[in-house]
């Protein structure tokens, strides 16, 4: 099986790519000596990726935001937050997952859903005790963890765990 977090990896670097591409081909008005820095900065980043060299890639891409921070661009993209920024790697996870067999990928889909439903309908239960908001929170995590690492086996016992604490707190799964 592909190494899926090297996969995970690349599809990060690959969306930042094409969300700081997208800016920079985009006529926004802004200062044009410090859009040209970040073009700079961005095929930088990009050599250095192809290279295998993700750390650097990384830094040419923090340095970018710093850039657009200092110079007080308005449009510029701003880095997601870390839910956001996972959830959008696994979207390009799946573009690039045909290395993937399918029933591996139908199993992993068919867990991704299973979990967001019974992560909803444990939400929607407003009288749950801190400790148990908290096991769900960490029994979640751990799903989207083996998910993310195309682990089946880990992403079904975290499910498990979670219905079970659906049951125990009356939620329907």
């Amino acid at each position: 099986m592909p190494d899926v977090y090297e996969a995970l990896l690349d599809a990060e670097l690959s969306k930042a790519f094409d969300v700081w591409s997208g800016y920079l081909d985009a006529r926004t008005g802004e200062d044009p000596e410090v859009r040209a820095e970040l073009r700079s900065l961005l095929g930088d980043a990009r050599t250095h990726a192809a290279e295998g060299d993700r750390a650097v890639a990384r830094a040419r891409l923090v340095d970018m935001d710093d850039t657009a921070r200092e110079a007080g661009l308005p449009w510029a993209p701003r880095p997601p937050r870390p839910c956001e920024a996972d959830r959008q790697a696994r979207d390009y996870v799946k573009d690039a997952a045909p290395s993937l067999p399918l029933y591996l990928r139908d199993r992993l889909d068919h867990i991704e859903v299973s979990l967001a439903v019974t992560g909803y309908r444990l939400q929607d239960a407003g009288d749950l005790e801190a400790a148990t908001r908290e096991d769900i929170v960490y029994v979640t995590a751990r799903a989207w963890m083996a998910l993310d690492l195309a682990h089946v086996t880990a992403a079904q016992r975290e499910l498990e765990r979670l219905k079970a604490i659906a049951r125990r707190c009356g939620v329907g799964c």
